[in-house]
């Protein structure tokens, strides 16, 4: 039986955004798959430990111990970042509590694999070699610079804009710098593993996608005429796609088929939109069950502008049978063809045209969206996603 030390960089139960639920996806096809898993987290104010909604068997299973970390932006020591050249995202997340828990671990336990969850766990990586023979594996869920310089080039405010070009700059000396470190690398998207080759990288790499539990479609009336986004708002580039979608598409939209609905979901929604009205929207926030809020609406909308990795929310509502309308960006890492299993608009005028198409044509949004749960069943199952990883551990323990 393998056994695996996974750390996250949140708690990746209860999963309430795509980076947790893509960490819960490892940890529950690890786990299905005979391997024993330890989970060793950091919990943050914007990511707590809520312990009263995990499940005892997830607990048992996992073992899972959490470490408090502040993350919380702090003048004095973002400006000394800055002055340094080093990347504050990352030091954010060295902390003593931490290292002293998981060299805890380590000394308590041997691990044939440590998973790591991100590259902000990268320091860590030193200890982890010093009190144990695993070999440690890095899972890129980004190219996290990547995200930032979209979004730094997208920004209007100069000031800002300058300020998250270094921040991108420095993430992306200490992203290319550090991946050596590892074992070995699991990205999400064939771009990412392309991008970290290209930028010289010699470990091996492997691209294994986000998985799902392809269970039950949500026994739910699917509402007519029903767009909807769902995503974490506090994450740029949502912020950045949702002010697309308002001021370039929806008035296209709204004028041409007026009695389309629009819903717009997600937790830590920004109170520009909770407190807008806006004909034919309607802001929820964050909803108590995610697959029943996906599972009553009829076409999702994932305008994404900017980003790395994969979309996990519309590999989600793939999965049962939705029909997605999104860009190339936010389409990346997903095998999809146009047309046939999803739908591509880099445009306002042309993302409008998708959208109505899929409200005027029953029959074609319906044929995309089977497509569309068929190909996640076929390719995005955790359970055969988790066998490709193993395989990729077990290469690197013959070595």
């Amino acid at each position: 039986m393998m056994k695996i030390l996974q750390l996250c960089n949140k708690p990746p139960y209860p999963s309430v955004d795509g980076g947790t639920m893509a960490m819960n996806s490892i940890t529950q096809g690890l786990l299905s798959q005979g391997c024993e898993v330890k989970v060793l987290t950091v919990e943050t104010d914007k990511h707590p430990v809520r312990r009263e909604l995990i499940p005892s068997e997830y607990l048992e299973q996992t073992g899972m111990e959490s470490v408090y970390v502040d993350l919380a932006v702090k003048a004095l020591p973002a400006a000394f970042a800055l002055l340094c050249g080093e990347s504050y995202h990352v030091k954010r997340y060295v902390s003593e509590a931490f290292a002293a828990k998981l060299r805890e671990v380590l000394e308590k336990e041997q691990f044939d694999i440590v998973h790591v969850e991100s590259i902000f766990l990268t320091p860590y990586v030193p200890l982890i070699r010093k009190y144990s023979d695993a070999k440690v594996i890095l899972r890129a869920h980004n190219v996290e610079h990547l995200i930032w310089k979209r979004v730094a080039q997208s920004c209007p405010n100069l000031l800002k804009r300058w300020y998250l070009k270094h921040l991108s700059l420095s993430l992306r000396a200490y992203e290319l710098e550090h991946i050596g470190d590892y074992d070995g690398i699991v990205c999400i998207t064939r771009n990412d593993a392309d991008t970290f080759r290209q930028a010289g990288c010699r470990k091996p790499i492997a691209s294994i996608p986000f998985g799902v539990d392809s269970g039950e479609v949500p026994s739910v009336e699917v509402e007519p005429d029903s767009l909807f986004h769902i995503g974490a708002m506090d994450w740029l580039p949502n912020q950045e796609s949702i002010r697309w979608l308002l001021e370039e598409v929806w008035p296209v939209v709204h004028r041409e088929v007026p009695q389309a609905k629009l819903y717009l979901a997600g937790r830590k929604m920004p109170a520009q939109w909770m407190n807008a009205t806006i004909e034919g929207v309607s802001v929820i926030g964050e909803v108590p069950d995610a697959m029943y809020f996906i599972g009553s609406k009829k076409i999702n909308v994932v305008p994404l502008l900017s980003g790395s990795g994969i979309r996990v929310k519309i590999i989600e509502a793939m999965s049962i049978g939705k029909t997605v309308v999104t860009t190339t960006v936010g389409a990346q890492g997903i095998d999809y063809i146009d047309g046939e299993n999803i739908l591509i608009a880099d445009t306002p005028e042309e993302f409008a045209r998708q959208i109505k198409r899929c409200l005027e044509d029953d029959a074609f949004c319906n044929r995309v969206g089977e497509a569309a749960a068929r190909l996640v069943a076929n390719q995005y199952d955790e359970r055969k996603l988790a066998v490709q990883l193993i395989d990729f551990y077990n290469k690197r323990l013959e070595i």
